[in-house]
């Protein structure tokens, strides 16, 4: 079912709003993320409350440091049992790999996914990060290249850029597409938004769903309404 590839973003500021909603959508939905905001409110509380209830979680903290301390950090993670895992591809390979290398020393099943480019920027954001012109495709695909060399799991891009990096990294490697947005839905801070449609036909494995649906009135029948 297109369904359990669907991540609930629980983009809140307390556990009392996660879990109600966590609670409205009951069996609707198996797999939450958890990001900056919600961890640093409430810890690893909160991860430990959503295993506790069966449910999958992607811890997308975005880790982006020198390779020795990203390793330490990975390793200090697998205490929190989540599934899924992100890290800054622009971090570079040996970060990467380093990173890689804690999952295969303590047999862990922890997914690590290599972020790309954010679904916030767009060509022109890129141009005055990096002072000139940049294919925005070329940097996608290389970041991705390098993460799938390291010996990631997958990385987390825009459905856009799905095919490009299917083509280059193979058909299992994972990719995960935020920037999700229902039709009628304003895109906001986001620039390369589609729907949960698009972005499976696309080939994404996994969409990241957030406002569309936490600020709903009926979160669970935005979901159940999610592909109709």
């Amino acid at each position: 079912m297109m369904n359990e590839r669907v991540i609930i973003a629980l983009d809140f500021s307390n556990k009392k709003d996660a879990l109600r909603l966590v609670d409205e959508l009951d069996d609707l939905v198996n797999f939450y993320k958890v990001g900056l905001e919600l961890f640093l409110s409430e810890g690893i509380e909160i991860l430990k409350i959503l295993k506790n209830r069966g449910k999958k979680v992607f811890l997308d903290l975005k880790f982006h440091d020198i390779p020795n301390t990203v390793q330490k950090a990975i390793r200090a993670s697998l205490s929190y049992k989540v599934d899924m895992l992100t890290l800054h591809a622009l971090g570079g390979y040996e970060m990467m790999k380093r990173a890689r290398e804690v999952l295969e020393k303590e047999k862990s099943s922890l997914k690590i996914l290599a972020v790309t480019v954010l679904t916030s920027l767009n060509n022109e954001n890129l141009q005055e990060i990096y002072e000139s012109p940049i294919n925005f495709d070329s940097l996608v695909k290389n970041l991705a290249m390098l993460a799938n060399k390291a010996g990631l799991h997958g990385v987390v891009a825009s459905a856009k850029e799905v095919a490009l990096i299917k083509e280059q990294c193979g058909k299992d490697f994972i990719v995960v597409t935020p920037g999700i947005r229902f039709e009628k839905f304003y895109n906001d801070d986001q620039k390369r938004t589609v729907t949960p449609k698009e972005a499976f036909h696309l080939g994404a494995d996994y969409i990241v769903v957030g406002r569309a649906v936490t600020s709903s009135k009926n979160p669970a029948e935005m979901v159940l309404n999610m592909f109709s």
